[in-house]
């Protein structure tokens, strides 16, 4: 039975996986090695929680004890001995996600089922970081993780019919529709965004139109709820980015990242968390234009 969640990294889709496990009745303990970024992320989710009750998405008779099921530690070490799941939730860059497994691995007791949240990465290879590939799958979330409704569950190459039942299990108690795969690079939805995401560059570098009028050529005409500029901004040009140069190196050509999201991320323009990608967020993080 899962009763103790670790999240592994405080960043953006750390934070929101924090709060909807708290909310769906899990004891939380957030980890990251950065102390600055584990108070932020405590502020963070403290904000999530005060605009859910604001907007009625949750009553303050429930976001009181999910608050109190919450927890925040710089010590993944310490924290790994006692999580029942641990769910990774770092950069997409092979190397911290190898770190962070080898630790968890040493750490961990036996029935301790192992996650990433990863949109491209191989669950299969994290698996075997971990030395446990039966126990280990993907739970690739959508930011921003508390609206976002569903979690594409993707199973390696090992992984077993229980553990797969069981983290379909959680995401369920988190409010989550699910979808579970098998690993394929970029799974079902990192395929096609990544595909729609880096045609929009190719046309905007090409002259077609205006950030604004793709945007909109896209939400109207395809039924789309953001356009892909508005989400690229939202996930981060440099993530979009990384998973593109997977992608491609993956599946091919069709994946080749288009020069211009290339120029964007050399200028630093990142998106929302850096006040500017291919829009300008420079006020209380909304769109300058739009």
């Amino acid at each position: 039975m899962i009763r103790n969640l670790v999240i592994v990294g405080s960043g953006v889709m750390g934070r929101g996986i924090a709060y909807v496990g708290a909310t769906g009745g899990y004891d939380v303990t957030v980890v990251d090695v950065n102390p600055d970024v584990l108070e932020s992320a405590k502020k963070e989710i403290d904000t999530i929680f005060e605009k859910g009750v604001r907007y009625q998405k949750i009553t303050q008779e429930e976001a009181a004890p999910a608050k109190n099921r919450l927890s925040y530690s710089s010590n993944l070490q310490e924290s790994a001995t006692y999580a029942d799941l641990i769910i990774e939730a770092v950069p997409e860059k092979a190397e911290i996600k190898k770190a962070v497994f080898e630790t968890i691995e040493e750490h961990a007791k036996e029935g301790c089922y192992f996650a990433t949240n990863t949109s491209t990465m191989s669950p299969t290879e994290l698996g075997s970081y971990g030395k446990r590939p039966e126990k280990t799958i993907a739970m690739h979330f959508f930011n921003p993780v508390q609206k976002m409704p569903l979690v594409e569950i993707v199973r390696g190459l090992e992984t077993s019919d229980e553990t797969a039942a069981v983290i379909k299990e959680v995401a369920e108690k988190m409010g989550k529709e699910t979808v579970v795969i098998n690993e394929f690079p970029g799974f079902v939805t990192s395929r096609i965004s990544c595909l729609v995401g880096n045609e929009a560059f190719f046309m905007l570098q090409e002259g077609l139109g205006t950030p604004e009028e793709i945007d909109k050529a896209i939400k109207l005409g395809l039924n789309y709820p953001m356009g892909p500029f508005e989400l690229g901004d939202l996930v981060g040009l440099d993530a979009r980015l990384n998973n593109l140069k997977y992608l491609h190196s993956k599946l091919g050509e069709k994946y080749r990242p288009a020069p211009l999201l290339e120029q964007y991320v050399k200028a630093g323009r990142l998106g929302r968390k850096s006040g500017r990608g291919v829009y300008d967020y420079t006020k209380d993080g909304e769109l300058v234009r739009k």
